[in-house]
């Protein structure tokens, strides 16, 4: 039995067809199920997250309605708890762009303008575009002392009156 060129063409053909079709058959069930279950999981996921986020609002509601009226200074101080930072303006000669200054020199706190040294007074008054002992005849430091130690009476007693006169 001899086969002419046509028919052995024709008999790689269908073999390969063959040979495809049979592939494509084999995985169809599995590949199916593995998009199902990703379906599955994918919703669940969804679901999931869905009920952690209406909880959380939930429990925000519920701490909204517990607290009390938000008075003055309260913004204030939460900000400064949340972030790690003293409102550095109660000093007076510091105005809400030397505080910015400040914070971005890596001032944050009142203990850390009281610790100050004259040489980093000098690099922070040329920072500011002040002149030369401003720091020192305003007395940030011995300013930060108080409020740093929470003597915030005394402060206002100390450079209240002062600030009112000058």
């Amino acid at each position: 039995m001899t086969f002419t060129l046509n028919e052995i063409a024709l008999l790689a053909i269908a073999l390969l067809v063959g040979l495809v079709l049979g592939l494509i058959m084999s995985g169809r069930g599995k590949y199916r199920r593995y998009w199902r279950d990703e379906q599955s999981a994918h919703g669940r996921t969804i679901n999931d997250r869905d009920a952690r986020l209406t909880a959380a609002q939930e429990r925000i509601a519920e701490l909204e309605r517990q607290s009390g009226p938000i008075g003055p200074g309260t913004a204030e101080a939460v900000a400064g708890a949340v972030h790690g930072r003293d409102n550095l303006s109660r000093i007076h000669g510091i105005t809400p762009q030397d505080e910015i200054a400040l914070n971005e020199a890596g001032y944050h706190r009142y203990g850390q303008i009281a610790a100050m040294g004259s040489e980093q007074e000098a690099t922070l008054e040329t920072r500011l575009g002040l002149k030369p002992g401003v720091i020192a005849r305003e007395e940030w430091r011995e300013q930060a002392r108080l409020l740093d130690a929470r003597k915030d009476e005394e402060h206002a007693r100390l450079y209240q009156r002062r600030a009112t006169h000058v």
